[in-house]
C-alpha cells in the first residue's frame, strides 16, 4: 500500500479547487457568450426597425420645409394684397370723399329747404330765444336749432 504524502493531498486539492474555478469560469463565459449573442441581435433588430424610421423622418422634414415654404409665399402674397388695397381705399377716399360730401350736403339743404317751405305754409308759434354767451335757449314751444 501506498501512502499518500502531504505534498500530494495538498496537490490534489489544488487540482480540484482549480477545476471548479474553471468550470465556474466556463459557466460565466458561456452565459457571457449568450448575453452578447442576445445583445446583437438586439442591435440588428434596432438598425434594421430605425433606419425606416430615419428615413420616414426626412422625408417629413422635407415635407413639412416645402409646407413652410409655401405658406411664407402665401403669406407675402397676402401682405403685398393688403398693402394694395389700403392704397386702393386711401385712393379712392380722397378721390371721391369729398365730392361726396358735398352732395350729401347740398342733398340736406335741399330736402331742409323744401322743408322749411312746407312749414311756412302752416303759421307756426314763435319762440322767445335769449341768446347767453353763443347759446340759444327756447322758452316755450317751438322748434330748437
Amino acid at each position: 500500500m501506498h501512502t499518500v504524502s502531504g505534498g500530494e493531498v495538498a496537490g490534489i486539492l489544488v487540482a480540484v479547487f482549480w477545476a471548479i474555478l474553471v468550470s465556474f469560469l466556463a459557466v460565466a463565459l458561456a452565459r457571457l457568450a449568450q448575453t452578447l449573442k442576445a445583445t446583437t441581435k438586439l442591435v440588428a433588430d434596432v438598425t434594421d426597425q430605425a433606419v425606416p424610421l430615419l428615413a420616414e423622418a426626412s422625408t417629413a422634414v422635407r415635407s413639412a420645409q416645402t409646407q413652410i415654404e409655401r405658406v411664407d409665399a402665401i403669406a407675402s402674397d397676402v401682405q403685398e394684397v393688403t398693402s394694395n388695397a389700403s392704397a386702393l381705399s386711401t385712393t379712392v377716399a380722397s378721390t371721391f370723399g369729398g365730392p361726396l360730401v358735398k352732395v350729401a350736403a347740398f342733398g340736406y339743404g335741399v330736402r331742409r329747404a323744401i322743408s322749411g317751405r312746407k312749414d311756412d305754409d302752416v303759421p307756426a308759434k314763435s319762440s322767445r330765444r335769449t341768446v347767453i354767451t353763443g347759446r340759444t335757449v327756447s322758452r316755450g314751444r317751438g322748434k330748437k336749432d
